[in-house]
């Protein structure tokens, strides 16, 4: 039994370093430039050892991808249309700062796979996140109705939230050469508040 029991967590901590090069090599590579051999070398184990574990280049992006986009997508579905919309909705613009801050590699390997036309998220954007959209979009627009938030065009207000948050993972060279190395978010966060506030606080 513990002999099974050792061997379940090897698997599993093989599984888990796998993952995390992978997540290396698809966020700089995308997933064309991206081959086996890159990944095993960058787990610390052979090619034959991690072919055992996943089968194919396929088979770890496939894995990569479904672990992430839950996490990816949470913030968005945290937004409680019971809550202060206002505060809510720079909640949800602080996450995904937060998230590129932290996460910068996620960002990267989704807009490498967006940028090649989706080929293995395009159900995921077709079905699930059309669907998370089109539920965001009924909160936002009710807020508008009720004169909480200004009125303005919700799809395209969640897509300068993903722009202007992702592009600090994106591009974090250019955001690094143009900041300061040490702390290249430096007023992000301030600037952001400010942004949407302003945008959102009801006329009159």
């Amino acid at each position: 039994m513990a002999s099974e029991q050792n061997s379940t967590r090897i698997q599993k901590r093989n599984r888990a370093t796998i993952l995390d090069a992978a997540l290396d090599v698809f966020s700089q590579s995308g997933f064309n430039g991206a081959t086996v051999n890159q990944i095993a070398t960058s787990a610390g184990l052979s090619k034959p050892n991690l072919l055992y574990y996943y089968p194919s280049k396929e088979a770890i992006f496939t894995a990569l991808l479904s672990e992430l986009l839950d996490v990816w997508l949470a913030p968005l579905r945290a937004l409680d249309p019971q809550g202060e919309p206002i505060e809510e909705i720079l909640t949800y613009v602080r996450r995904k700062l937060e998230m590129s801050r932290d996460m910068p590699r996620e960002s990267r390997l989704f807009a490498n796979e967006i940028v090649q036309g989706a080929p293995r998220l395009n159900d995921t954007l077709s079905i699930d996140l059309r669907k998370l959209v089109d539920d965001t979009v009924i909160i936002l627009d009710n807020w508008m109705k009720q004169g909480k938030i200004a009125q303005t065009h919700p799809k395209h207000l969640l897509f300068s939230i993903w722009s202007l948050t992702q592009h600090y993972a994106d591009f974090e060279v250019q955001v690094r050469a143009l900041m300061s190395p040490q702390d290249p978010m430096d007023g992000a966060q301030e600037f952001l508040d400010d942004l949407y506030r302003n945008l959102l606080r009801p006329k009159g």
